[in-house]
């Protein structure tokens, strides 16, 4: 008889822990890196759509002290979040975990609106929910999405000549700076989320040290 797993075994919450650190790491080495050329399109011809043109991110919210120390730390920490999140997607597939993480619209599609419309007190009661809600599949596949973009278009910036038709999907290096960005602001305001939803059921802060209960 299989034994019934932990609301969050092992796997998920050592690479959760390990996430942590780096994408803190990785966000703010990556603006000490944008304020070598904090503007947006090519050289000479900035995108006057672009509203944060010229925007410097200030010193307390950047690491690397310059240009080559903000990279050293970026690059270093670039290879854990890869490393980790490929780590954690075999672990998902090869357990099947993904069909009760992830999202899958036919199944969550209405949990996640029955559970939005409970949030905003339209609702009495939530939506019936085993690991996650449908919002809660939601939110940590386009965690999954974002990361994968933030991957390949660091990469398009990384080597912009050898992975030059990986870049005709952004637009161009330009583009892929955009891109790179605005997914940066979004797993930020995932994680800024992710902690209001914490604060509001404290025990899955608990679940993701001990593992919880089967």
């Amino acid at each position: 008889m299989r034994k019934p797993l932990k609301p969050q075994p092992w796997p998920v919450r050592v690479t959760h822990w390990v996430n942590v650190p780096a994408l803190v790491i990785m966000a703010l080495s990556g603006l000490q890196i944008l304020i070598a050329y904090p503007y947006m399109g090519p050289q000479g011809e900035m995108w006057s759509w672009y509203p944060l043109q010229g925007w410097r991110p200030p010193e307390w919210l950047r690491l690397g002290g310059w240009l080559a120390g903000g990279r050293a730390w970026h690059f270093a920490f670039a290879w854990i979040l890869v490393v980790n999140g490929l780590v954690w997607v075999v672990w998902l597939l090869a357990s099947g975990e993904w069909r009760r993480r992830l999202f899958w619209p036919p199944r969550d599609t209405r949990a996640a609106l029955q559970q939005a419309a409970y949030y905003v007190r339209l609702r009495k009661d939530p939506p019936e929910a085993n690991l996650y809600n449908g919002l809660q599949r939601i939110a940590y596949t386009s965690a999954l999405a974002l990361g994968a973009i933030e991957v390949l278009s660091g990469l398009v910036m990384w080597k912009p000549v050898q992975f030059e038709l990986l870049g005709l999907l952004f637009g161009g290096y330009d583009g892929a700076r955009l891109v790179h960005f605005v997914g940066l602001v979004a797993l930020a305001g995932f994680l800024v989320g992710h902690i209001v939803m914490v604060a509001a059921h404290p025990r899955s802060l608990g679940e993701m040290i001990t593992g919880g209960k089967p």
